[in-house]
């Protein structure tokens, strides 16, 4: 596997890393367009020229981040035939945790009785997904571990300004989740990316709640615990990095867009993808399912991967190309080598 970090380039030896089973969950509660335009100033067609999306799915009072990342956990390991106490090492990525701490991995790895993983989250906004396999990969490489569930899961809805109409009609919730085994040379993830610029930081955040600005009257009143972002400088970003990262993640792994069977690109705008495809080639591969689930953070990629394999998208040796931006300024972009049958 060869990794880039921030224009940094190192080829990690030792065992590949595959999918060897993948699950997702979303919540049943679907939230049209056409219910925001009776909440907020917008409307259907505002909505969907600007972003793709018609609806989005919102998790019922009572429902964590942990709920929905422990049923995408459970449906991965059925279908890579793995018991959760086989799991070596548990890697949430999310920014919606059920709490500060604990961590929302070491809620779920209770939740599996998976008592025997090590547990951790990341926090990389939407690249957190791809951060997370390619820690996973490397805890196989390493021969640390043999089994690693990586899961990207969201409650967006909690943390959305249900008053401001540019974002609220963004976001909303679920959870997807792959498990990574090792897997033979050429196979799995087989080149990745993964980059931050700090400096960019304050263009999509959540201000208030941690240590800087703990909750308080000024705080709750200022509505200062919602999604702040800057949406125009946040489009800009992304319709670079988009196209640049999944570059350089295809030259890593020696391939062109041409070979590539799908591309499955951060799904927080349709414009956008369809951009970073034309940019690359590769207008005729990318997969969407934007329209019907709006953009889940950390959760869109595998929910997005899920439904393609379920589809019959993707079959045995088949080269997928995943990438997305993400708070941070982050991004991430692997190329894997489909291999899922093998690894059983």
């Amino acid at each position: 596997m060869v990794v880039t970090t921030n224009g940094t380039t190192a080829e990690v030896r030792g065992r590949g890393a595959g999918v060897a089973g993948i699950g997702s969950a979303v919540p049943e509660k679907v939230l049209t367009n056409f219910d925001l335009e009776k909440m907020v100033d917008t409307s259907d067609q505002w909505i969907v020229e600007r972003t793709g999306i018609r609806e989005r799915r919102i998790a019922p009072h009572g429902v964590a981040t942990s709920d929905l990342a422990e049923l995408a956990a459970r449906r991965a390991l059925e279908d890579a035939g793995i018991a959760p106490e086989d799991v070596d090492l548990i890697i949430v990525a999310t920014v919606t945790p059920d709490m500060i701490f604990p961590s929302a991995s070491c809620i779920v790895q209770a939740k599996l009785g998976a008592g025997k993983a090590a547990a951790f989250d990341i926090s990389a906004g939407c690249s957190g997904f791809i951060y997370g396999l390619v820690t996973g990969a490397q805890f196989i490489s390493a021969g640390t571990y043999d089994t690693v569930l990586v899961i990207g899961a969201e409650v967006l809805s909690r943390i959305v300004d249900w008053s401001h109409r540019n974002t609220c009609v963004l976001f909303g919730d679920g959870a997807g989740a792959c498990v990574l085994r090792p897997a033979g040379g050429g196979d799995g993830i087989i080149s990745a990316v993964i980059g931050a610029d700090g400096s960019r930081g304050d263009m999509l955040k959540l201000p208030a709640g941690g240590s800087l600005l703990p909750a308080s009257q000024d705080t709750v009143a200022g509505r200062l615990h919602y999604i702040h972002m800057e949406g125009n400088q946040v489009y800009k970003f992304a319709v670079r990095i988009l196209a640049d990262a999944s570059r350089q993640a295809l030259e890593a792994a020696g391939v062109t867009a041409e070979d590539l069977s799908l591309f499955i690109p951060h799904q927080a705008n349709r414009r956008l993808m369809d951009i970073a495809a034309e940019r690359l080639g590769a207008q005729d591969k990318v997969y969407s399912n934007v329209e019907r689930y709006g953009n889940t953070s950390a959760a869109s990629i595998p929910i997005a991967l899920d439904e393609a394999v379920r589809e019959g998208r993707v079959k045995d040796g088949d080269l997928i190309l995943l990438t997305a931006f993400g708070a941070g300024l982050t991004w991430g972009s692997t190329v894997i080598r489909w291999c899922k049958d093998r690894l059983k």
